[in-house]
């Protein structure tokens, strides 16, 4: 099988190449690769002719969306349209990554595939609006929900998750570290991520799916569980509210998932939170 990664650098692409080492993999990075560029990536999609395109490009700093509405919707919504029919003229498999954000938080417990959802950020609605022209135009398509995503690139030096800059803060700074304690997720291993959707593209199953650990916590107990797990001080994290930040773009206050669909379909089980995240930083700490 031959999968071209968009993003094979990133955070996540750079594990799905791992998951998918011995397949036909045609790693494809920006700038050279811009999604937005809807002729110039569809020459390159057209003369590679994967099989499977996996799409991990995204405009995902949240707040920012909110002043640059025009190129979050041109990333996460114009381009993803462009590659559903670009996919759809080659005969390719387009696998397209979405986010809890879709939810609005108020059901309080966690949400199925079908469940109706009520995005409350430019983000948000970006992303739902991605979701949308992949149903539309995309002819056979994996829709893939996640949350709080944590890997080795994006972490320590390069501190592109909430891991990386947890630590960074403790190792830089005396002061306490303020982290919400009233919007819960689960927080998602990229290598465990990438394992199954490894694991579903070998299906023809095809459609939405939420892929996220097992269990919840807050933000804050996210960071206690850090410092804890990796010989650290937990008591620096003084948890706040939401409304503390004044951030531009409102979260949901509950976004945790329910990978309903892709337990009937039988893919590996993920991890609790907690476990992966012990797992994660003992193998950094490995790699060092």
């Amino acid at each position: 099988m031959r999968i071209a990664i968009i993003g094979a650098d990133g955070q996540l692409g750079t594990d799905l190449v791992s998951a998918l080492k011995g397949q036909d993999v045609v790693p494809l990075f920006w700038p050279e690769f811009d999604v937005t560029r809807a002729e110039a990536a569809a020459e390159v999609l057209s003369r590679n002719r994967p099989d499977t395109v996996i799409n991990t490009a995204a405009f995902h700093r949240v707040d920012e969306c909110e002043d640059r509405a025009d190129q979050a919707f041109a990333v996460n919504a114009i381009a993803v349209r462009d590659l559903s029919r670009t996919c759809r003229t080659i005969g390719a498999v387009l696998v397209h990554f979405s986010t809890d954000y879709v939810f609005d938080g108020e059901k309080r417990k966690p949400y199925l595939e079908d469940d109706r959802p009520g995005p409350l950020s430019v983000y948000a609605a970006s992303k739902l609006a991605g979701e949308h022209f992949v149903r539309a135009y995309a002819e056979r398509a994996f829709v893939i929900r996640t949350c709080g995503l944590f890997g080795k690139t994006g972490c320590l030096e390069k501190r592109r998750n909430f891991i990386g800059t947890m630590l960074y803060l403790a190792s830089s700074r005396r002061d306490p570290i303020r982290v919400v304690n009233d919007q819960f997720v689960t927080p998602t291993s990229t290598v465990e991520l990438a394992a199954r959707v490894a694991e579903l593209i070998k299906t023809d199953a095809y459609g939405l799916y939420h892929m996220t650990a097992e269990g919840s916590c807050s933000w804050s107990e996210f960071a206690r569980a850090i410092f804890e797990l990796s010989g650290g001080d937990p008591s620096v994290v003084v948890p706040v509210d939401s409304a503390s930040f004044g951030a531009k773009a409102k979260r949901p206050a509950y976004s945790v998932l329910e990978n309903a669909r892709m337990k009937t379909i039988g893919l590996t089980p993920f991890s609790y939170w907690r476990d992966a995240l012990s797992a994660f930083l003992r193998d950094s700490t490995l790699d060092k």
